[in-house]
């Protein structure tokens, strides 16, 4: 019996970010990624989409949700050979990224700007522009982000990214059984009662199969897209336009 996707608010983002039970969540989550695996599945994804390097300025990335800034700061730092230059805005209805993460980011070279707004704002304002004036990324990336919208509003969230980047990736969790069993015993590893909520409620919400794939743009002859499951508890979208096309994740 496959389980539906049923999209709730989670109690974290009821609470002010000042409030000590949203602190320590956000500190859990740090734990989720690490249990996830979620660096190194955005590390390998990332490192086989074959980016090309621009000449001057760096790559230009944009994160989604980007929270605190510290996953992509541990991406950051896996991937600084690579990407020796990178112009990076993490994108967060919170403002929750510090001057000591920014300058973290700064020693690996990559030029960090936290932007405070919600993302459907972002992606109301470049529905409502033209799309050659407004800012174009190398690469989109979110973080288990996606499954907090409902189809409608997630649909609306994928094609702003369609307009505006050349390759988008995103690691979101794997709705089914072996995921939901997992988040029920995320307590066992000491995360609070915020997150233990929060992760049962997130793979209800996540995602399986080609869902995300559907959901993209139907005009999809201009990008190549690739939906695959990632260890344990994840599950991955990466598209890429076709005319930059050169290689993508295994």
């Amino acid at each position: 019996m496959t389980m539906p996707r049923i999209v709730t608010a989670e109690l974290l983002d009821r609470l002010f970010a000042s409030d000590p039970a949203a602190i320590r969540s956000r500190h859990d989550l740090r734990r989720v990624h690490r249990l996830m695996g979620t660096r190194g599945i955005a590390v390998r994804a990332l490192r086989a989409c074959g980016v090309p390097r621009r000449a001057t300025g760096g790559l230009r990335v944009l994160e989604l949700g980007a929270g605190d800034g510290s996953l992509m700061l541990s991406i950051a730092r896996a991937l600084q050979r690579e990407w020796p230059t990178v112009q990076l805005t993490l994108l967060d209805r919170l403002d929750l990224v510090d001057v000591a993460t920014i300058a973290e980011y700064a020693e690996l070279g990559w030029q960090a700007e936290a932007a405070v707004l919600d993302a459907l704002d972002w992606a109301r304002c470049d529905a409502a522009i033209d799309s050659r004036a407004s800012p174009h990324w190398d690469l989109i990336v979110a973080n288990l982000f996606l499954h907090h919208f409902d189809d409608a509003r997630l649909g609306m969230l994928l094609r702003a990214i369609a307009a505006h980047t050349n390759r988008f990736f995103a690691c979101e969790p794997r709705r089914g059984w072996l995921a939901r069993g997992g988040s029920h015993l995320i307590g066992a590893v000491g995360a609070t009662a915020v997150t233990r909520t929060d992760a049962v409620s997130s793979v209800h919400a996540g995602f399986r199969d080609k869902e995300l794939s559907a959901l993209w743009p139907s005009d999809t002859q201009r990008f190549r897209l690739k939906e695959y499951s990632a260890g344990l508890f994840s599950h991955c979208l990466y598209v890429e336009r076709i005319q930059h096309a050169q290689s993508a994740p295994h």
